[in-house]
């Protein structure tokens, strides 16, 4: 896997631009209740992290091929 070794943490400082960074809550990849993103979002300047409730419609770690699930989220980011 490409992202198998990949670690931002190192550089998350010198994100400059707007940041949003959405989860589901079923995500079994990324499984939220480690609190990782919680944890270096905070070290991002302009970062922000959603965590989308589960739903009938959220897909686990596949919710984010499903932009009607977090559109809006980034149409507020977009707006700014």
């Amino acid at each position: 896997m490409a992202s198998e070794d990949y670690d931002p943490a190192p550089d998350l400082e010198k994100i400059k631009a707007p940041l949003l960074a959405i989860n589901s809550a079923d995500d079994q990849v990324n499984p939220p209740e480690l609190g990782i993103m919680e944890r270096e979002i905070k070290r991002v300047k302009h970062g922000r992290y959603v965590l989308l409730p589960i739903t009938a419609e959220t897909r686990g770690h596949g919710t984010h091929s499903w932009p009607a699930l977090w559109q809006h989220h980034l149409a507020e980011l977009l707006a700014h």
